[in-house]
């Protein structure tokens, strides 16, 4: 402990710039770790949302699986069910995934 005292007052104690540098490094990984990831998630569920289109086979966050009927805005009419009457309206936010179509196999 003394000698750290020794050599803080030897190279002029703690300057700015001394804290500057722990600061920027930690600001960098942060960046690199948490904000570009989550940057990159919210284009590509953007993508796939803004290329929705009838026909498709989807599943919502909460986990229904269905087939899209219409498209009204942000709204999204969803046929859940083989028969025609079973249809939902929910928000185009909550599609969590677009099934992969079997021709893409």
């Amino acid at each position: 402990m003394m000698t750290l005292a020794i050599l803080l007052q030897a190279t002029g104690g703690l300057g700015f710039n001394s804290f500057l540098i722990p600061l920027a490094l930690m600001f960098g990984i942060m960046y690199f770790m948490v904000i570009m990831p989550q940057q990159r998630q919210r284009k590509k569920t953007q993508a796939m949302l803004s290329a929705l289109k009838t026909g498709d086979k989807i599943i919502t966050g909460s986990g229904i699986y269905g087939t899209i009927s219409g498209i009204d805005g942000e709204a999204v009419i969803l046929k859940i069910s083989s028969e025609p009457q079973v249809k939902i309206r929910i928000a185009r936010a909550a599609i969590a995934q677009v099934e992969a179509q079997e021709d893409a196999k």
